[in-house]
């Protein structure tokens, strides 16, 4: 399941993939169907060896020469080859292995990344098998550190062909394709049994969540979608979002429903003087603007607020941007409500980024945990007395959450927390923790179609200044 398994040295795995990627540009003509799936197996590599962000990877794929002419039907499904790769790779790992019977040499260039994407394509993506694994054998005598395994890849994918299905039937897939770390964590935290809910809603995609300016019904039937209890609205089977209606005339923004809960927590906004730390994307400023705050957009870095700032450009919506670090940031005035979505391990959005299965360890937990509760003693400072103070990550883990409310409370006494509603939410109790504070999962608001269910795992908790 762990990058370790293949039994190759970081810095080996890197040089084999540089030396991959100097043969993979020789100008030969290619077999139909060659350039996508060669395409997700550079993003997997690159993930998976060297620790990259999938949208990064998917980013310097298709700026490539030999991949930048890729039409948008084969861009989605060279990712959806990559994703769904390391959204089931624990699983893809240990069918794979069953089919090779002796220990593969520590320089295999990209035999492994070859190996599983097309195992994906045969397991989970019903590519017909001939295409698969003809197309795997180019790739494996493309690639100057793979080239002599062209025999075997043709052999293990054969027989994965013929008995993948009935191996993957026996393996505990949710377990499998969740770091040995997570799952120990999240059976401490939540129970086996929910663990192995939360691993489960994890092997789907989410659906598209659309937060809109009003109407949110008229725009439902617009996009085909449905209005959630929180008045989000829930897309399915969509194609390119900047083709969409509404969405170049500024109508909406792509925000999860979990993740439009935090802001309303701050209750009726309008006319108050709100910091929003940081703020990027944009989504929750974005949501406070319409609620009709004056609101100060926080980051730390020209990059992010250049992001922000086009993002609200698309929308026609203006707020106060500042590039500053929070820990540092004095501006001369306090807020009548703080509302900070600190940086976290994003464990709580993994059906949407896979790649976090693959990137986070454990021991950045602990690292942002540090970082959180600077934050939040920053941000306590910004907001006057009688206002709010509103913290949430999208993150699973207590250290990220409930842990930092705790600790915050206990040592800043003149602050009080202020118990979540369900009305405030949409009306999703099953949300509300012991505490009163917000914690969605990812198995939360079921629907009749599974494809329609599911949150992000967010946490949020709300404490009022005396």
């Amino acid at each position: 399941m762990s990058q370790s398994k293949t039994g190759v040295p970081p810095q080996r795995r890197q040089t084999a993939l540089a030396a991959s990627q100097r043969v993979s540009h020789h100008p030969i003509q290619r077999p139909s169907g060659f350039v996508p799936r060669a395409a997700a197996v550079r993003v997997v590599a690159e993930v998976v060896h060297q620790r990259r962000a999938l949208d990064d990877a998917l980013d310097r794929a298709f700026s490539m020469p030999i991949y930048a002419g890729l039409e948008q039907r084969d861009r989605a499904f060279a990712r959806l080859i990559a994703v769904t790769v390391l959204r089931r790779y624990g699983e893809l790992d240990a069918v794979v292995r069953c089919f090779i019977d002796k220990p593969l040499p520590e320089n295999q260039g990209l035999l492994w990344p070859i190996l599983l994407s097309a195992s994906a394509q045969l397991l989970c993506l019903d590519t017909p098998p001939h295409a698969a694994i003809s197309l795997a054998v180019e790739q494996t005598r493309a690639d100057g550190g793979a080239r002599r395994f062209d025999k075997l890849v043709n052999a293990v994918l054969r027989k994965v062909s013929v008995e993948g299905r009935a191996k993957l039937a026996t393996l505990d897939g949710p377990r499998l394709n969740t770091p040995a770390w997570a799952w120990k964590r999240w059976v401490e935290v939540y129970g086996e049994s929910q663990a192995h809910a939360i691993a489960a809603a994890n092997l789907t995609e989410a659906a598209l969540d659309i937060s809109v300016k009003s109407d949110a019904a008229g725009w439902a039937g617009k996009l085909e979608g449905v209005v959630l209890p929180n008045g989000s609205i829930r897309v399915k089977g969509r194609g390119r979002i900047e083709d969409m209606p509404g969405y170049n005339d500024g109508e909406w923004w792509v925000q999860d429903a979990a993740a439009s809960l935090p802001g309303r927590l701050l209750g009726d906004v309008k006319g108050q003087s709100i910091a929003d730390l940081c703020a990027a994307p944009g989504g929750k400023t974005a949501e406070l603007i319409v609620a009709g705050a004056n609101v100060t957009a926080v980051e730390v870095s020209a990059n992010r607020i250049a992001r922000l700032a086009d993002n609200l450009a698309r929308l026609k919506l203006d707020a106060d941007l500042v590039t500053a670090d929070v820990t540092a940031w004095a501006p001369d005035r306090l807020f009548d409500a703080v509302l900070l979505d600190a940086p976290c391990t994003a464990s709580g959005t993994i059906r949407r980024h896979p790649d976090i299965l693959r990137l986070k360890r454990e021991g950045d937990i602990a690292k942002l945990a540090v970082l959180q509760s600077k934050l939040l003693t920053a941000a306590s400072k910004l907001v006057r007395s009688g206002g709010l103070l509103v913290y949430c990550t999208c993150s699973l883990e207590p250290e990220e959450g409930s842990e930092q409310a705790r600790q915050f409370l206990a040592a800043n006494p003149d602050f009080t927390r202020v118990p979540v509603r369900a009305e405030e939410i949409g009306g999703l109790s099953e949300a509300i923790s012991s505490d009163g504070d917000l914690r969605t999962l990812p198995t939360h608001l079921k629907m009749e179609d599974p494809e329609l269910s599911g949150l992000d795992g967010f946490y949020a908790a709300r404490f009022r200044r005396a």
